[in-house]
């Protein structure tokens, strides 16, 4: 077991003995000059890296001119000195171009620095949110950046250029491994949720007492369905809940995409709170809400609780033929998104709402009362089984990030030897 000692850095810990504590100036020095290039291949630093921005799509925002652009070459490593926690942080650039002086742009010293390896210590330092904590700004209005002359400052470990290079081979190979299993992962779970809407469309569309006589509808977008099945307006099915709260009392509730219409204080992150709920829409269990701005993108659900919401959803409840549980289930077929997203009326992408007039004015297949039950019921039993499924795969993901970022920070400080 090889010899350690205190770094005498706190976020780094302990290093081997013969390691050395250099900062960044030592090892790098920064790429400011210009491009003046006219038509430049233009870059990004996203999640997965440094990208070529598509330019014909107006990916991203897109500037006048690129003449005060940074140039970037092979092996330059990029860091984003305004974003110091969300992961678009820092990267090993594999292509040449420009990029936004917003950026930093390192170049390492022949014979100190190997960039792969010092780009595996930076998001160390980026997901212990080390950086975060040398940064000034205004947090929580994500304004909070890394001066240059603390970043130059900034303490990293200073092996040997040999292990340097010999530890950024060890976790490329170890990454690309674990990576692998992450993309094969993630492609299973897409495939889980493609199933689960299969599922969901067919029994909602076609009923689930196996074949019977079929008979096409007036409305294109629904097309075939049971024989014995009605076609009729929303506005029929449901009815608008206006009602508000007169003392502020009661439970806020907060829309999730992944989980539907739950208390906030459950979120993973709980928005800023109103200083009153006075006026705000009750929500009773069993309703239906909608998120008016991301119906389109199945934004909605019925309540498992009573609570309040916001004044700009909207709240339904049964007018007595529906089971509110089918119509969520088949409101969140392809069919239905897609019309949900051609009836949204507003000013702009993003600012789109679905009025109630607009929802009220569609129609939608409806079979008897009983037989809704009967598919609310056995979706909710295939859907659980697959959600089931889903989460275990989710919950190996998140296994195996954590041990992906657990391993880069072993080693490139050195509590880990790579023979």
């Amino acid at each position: 077991m090889r010899e350690m000692k205190d770094s005498g850095v706190p976020w780094i810990g302990e290093i081997p003995k013969g390691w050395k504590i250099s900062r960044v100036k030592h090892a790098f020095t920064r790429k400011n000059e210009k491009a003046h290039q006219d038509h430049p291949v233009v870059l990004s630093l996203a999640r997965t890296g440094v990208r070529v921005r598509d330019l014909s799509n107006n990916e991203g925002q897109i500037a006048e001119s690129y003449y005060d652009y940074n140039p970037v070459a092979e092996g330059d490593l990029l860091l984003n000195p305004m974003d110091l926690y969300s992961g678009a942080n820092c990267s090993i650039s594999r292509v040449v171009g420009v990029i936004s002086p917003a950026y930093v742009n390192l170049r390492y010293k022949e014979g100190i620095a190997n960039p792969s390896y010092y780009d595996y210590y930076f998001k160390t330092q980026y997901w212990a949110m080390a950086m975060f904590a040398h940064g000034k700004g205004v947090s929580f209005d994500n304004r909070w950046t890394l001066g240059i002359d603390t970043l130059f400052n900034y303490f990293i470990p200073a092996p040997t250029l040999k292990e340097q290079q010999c530890i950024a081979g060890f976790l490329d190979v170890k990454c690309a491994e674990i990576d692998s299993i992450l993309e094969k992962t993630r492609t299973s779970i897409e495939k889980y949720r493609a199933l689960k809407l299969s599922v969901i469309t067919e029994a909602v569309t076609k009923g689930i007492r196996g074949n019977r006589p079929i008979k096409e509808t007036c409305v294109e977008w629904i097309g075939k369905i049971p024989a014995e099945w009605d076609v009729i307006k929303i506005k029929w099915l449901l009815k608008e809940r206006n009602s508000r709260s007169e003392e502020g009392d009661e439970e806020p509730l907060s829309m999730s995409q992944k989980f539907g219409i739950i208390p906030t204080k459950d979120l993973d992150m709980v928005p800023n709170m109103a200083s009153s709920f006075v006026g705000a829409k009750l929500v009773y269990k069993g309703d239906l809400v909608f998120n008016k701005l991301k119906a389109h993108l199945g934004v909605f659900a019925v309540s498992e609780y009573d609570g309040l919401v916001s004044p700009d959803y909207a709240v339904y409840y049964s007018a007595g033929r529906c089971d509110v549980k089918y119509l969520e289930r088949i409101f969140k077929t392809p069919q239905y998104i897609s019309e949900f997203r051609k009836r949204s009326t507003g000013v702009g992408a993003g600012l789109t709402r679905l009025y109630t007039s607009d929802l009220f004015d569609m129609y939608t297949a409806l079979p008897s009362e009983t037989e809704q039950q009967e598919i609310a019921a056995y979706l909710d039993e295939k859907c659980a089984a697959i959600d089931s499924l889903i989460a275990s795969k989710e919950a190996l993901i998140t296994e195996l990030e954590a041990y992906k970022k657990s391993i880069i920070y072993e080693y490139v400080t050195g509590k880990k030897e790579v023979y």
